[in-house]
């Protein structure tokens, strides 16, 4: 029986190959469905008023706070920065995360995170930046994760009901 497989291959080798030629498939409806809860969680802890520069913050134990600042808007959209403040850690390890929220279809996008600038829908793997392959799908994730901290256990000088 003839192998497939060119002669000095070895076993790890083939797989290795076959694994990075198989590219990531975001899973939209998990996104999408990610996206909704996240709306309906800033939609609760967002500032009442909404103008741009409005912002809230939100604390937990002692040294831990988290504000919410609305920095940008336009008809359908508004541009949100969630932001950690703790005054014992370094500014570059405390969370940021910009937002798009869009209104007409009531859901809200991970833009920007920490030192990532742009999130792409999917990255290659391995790369330079060493971006896992659902990178944005994870920081979404982690956005509804830390909305649902905020609401369960924030305290804000207005009072928020989940």
């Amino acid at each position: 029986m003839a192998s497939c497989v060119p002669a000095g291959w070895r076993l790890a080798e083939v797989a290795l190959t076959l694994q990075q030629s198989r590219r990531y498939v975001p899973d939209l409806m998990s996104l999408q469905r990610t996206c909704e809860v996240n709306y309906m969680a800033l939609m609760k802890l967002l500032p009442p008023d909404g103008e741009v520069g409005a912002e809230r913050r939100y604390r937990v134990g002692n040294d831990l706070q988290f504000q919410l600042t609305i920095i940008g808007e336009s008809r359908f959209t508004n541009q949100v920065i969630l932001s950690q403040h703790n005054p014992e850690l370094p500014e570059y390890l405390q969370a940021q995360i910009e937002i798009r929220l869009y209104h007409d279809v009531r859901m809200a996008e991970v833009c920007a995170a920490q030192q990532i600038s742009r999130l792409q829908p999917r990255y290659d793997y391995p790369n330079k930046k060493m971006h896992q392959r659902d990178e944005k799908e994870q920081v979404n994730l982690f956005l509804a994760e830390w909305l649902k901290f905020c609401l369960r256990h924030g305290t804000s000088p207005i009072n928020i009901s989940s």
